[in-house]
């Protein structure tokens, strides 16, 4: 199964703007989520064999831990004319599907993916109360195929930390999943065309 990495990307720095639809039609941008101690925005989708493995464990983090102060926002970015289980509609019906508490926003441009410097499903990017980007890695160690449990411990650490007031270990594991399926002739040139 083709694999594509995270970037490296400078910690440190700011979560970039965004506005954003969720299969109901309602906007969302960055400044609607300024209240709370820390934001994750995470890249993921609806079809990649990396997303699916952990997306009720990811449903299951994001209710436990909106309640200590964290907000999530998923984004899906591919390309929905060449993955049709991309649109708008098929993410409304991952919300439903999955318990989505969180809103999950349709990037139908490809302009925050590449604002942000997501190369992969998933890619999570955790900001601390400054919105200033603290972690930038793995939810855990499982894959599809390798037989670790879907712990999401790499995440929740993190998460543990800056709610706490501390920062994220430096040490941190890149995410891998699948490439984001950019629209042909838009693609960044991080980009590896990879199924």
């Amino acid at each position: 199964m083709p694999k594509t990495q995270s970037n490296p990307i400078a910690i440190g720095v700011e979560a970039s703007d965004f506005s954003l639809p969720d299969a109901r039609g309602q906007v969302h941008k960055l400044a609607n989520y300024s209240d709370k101690p820390a934001l994750l925005v995470a890249f993921i989708s609806n079809r990649c064999p990396f997303v699916v493995l952990l997306r009720e464990a990811f449903a299951q983090f994001g209710r436990d831990y909106e309640a200590k102060g964290l907000q999530i926002i998923a984004i899906n970015s591919n390309d929905a004319t060449a993955h049709p289980e991309e649109t708008l509609e098929g993410v409304g019906q991952e919300v439903e599907q999955y318990g989505y508490t969180f809103p999950y926003l349709k990037d139908a441009s490809q302009d925050v993916a590449k604002a942000y410097g997501a190369a992969c499903t998933p890619d999570f990017f955790l900001y601390d109360a400054e919105r200033k980007l603290v972690y930038h890695g793995q939810f855990d160690d499982a894959r599809p195929g390798n037989g670790k449990d879907v712990t999401g411990a790499d995440l929740r650490a993190a998460v543990d930390a800056v709610i706490s007031g501390a920062r994220p270990a430096s040490n941190q594991i890149p995410s891998i999943g699948c490439n984001i399926k950019w629209e042909p002739g838009n693609e960044p040139s991080w980009s590896s065309q990879a199924a």
